[in-house]
């Protein structure tokens, strides 16, 4: 198996974060673009019927960019979490709290698509997806809280 370096994994992971990040900005722009696309696919699949209203566009739209919202403020947290790595800084409550919050972002994303899964079934796998995230980023906080605590006994006792 591949295996890179501590430090440039660190950089990749950096790298990936700021491309992720310019992307959603970039999704940002072209959001009307995109919804316009499926509200006619979702016209397309029920025969021609306009079953999606001005109140449920008008949802749809506040949704996809509270998602967005949502995932620029994880991939925010996630750059200043492996900044925190990047320092040495990781088994501190300040790093515990940026994983709460990134967990928490995960979950509203999950939520947001279980909402939009009404309209757009796909998008329960996409929740489901962003809740097995959550679920993920959640275990990881545990175990770096755990370590935390076992890291300031032992400074305590030093």
């Amino acid at each position: 198996m591949l295996k890179i370096s501590k430090k440039y994994s660190l950089y990749l992971s950096l790298a990936v974060s700021v491309l992720f990040f310019l992307v959603c900005v970039a999704g940002s722009f072209m959001m009307p673009r995109v919804m316009e696309t499926l509200v006619r696919l979702y016209d397309t699949i029920h025969a021609g019927a306009s079953v999606i209203l001005q109140g449920d566009l008008v949802l749809m739209y506040s949704l996809a960019y509270a998602i967005l919202v949502f995932a620029l403020l994880a991939d925010v947290l996630l750059v200043v979490l492996l900044l925190r790595v990047y320092r040495e800084q990781v088994f501190t409550y300040r790093s515990v709290a940026l994983i709460r919050s990134i967990s928490w972002c995960c979950f509203f994303v999950a939520a947001a698509f279980g909402v939009v899964g009404f309209y757009f079934h796909v998008a329960w796998c996409i929740a489901l997806a962003a809740v097995f995230l959550g679920l993920c980023v959640r275990v990881v906080k545990n175990v770096i809280e755990e370590a935390t605590e076992i890291k300031s006994e032992n400074d305590l006792t030093v």
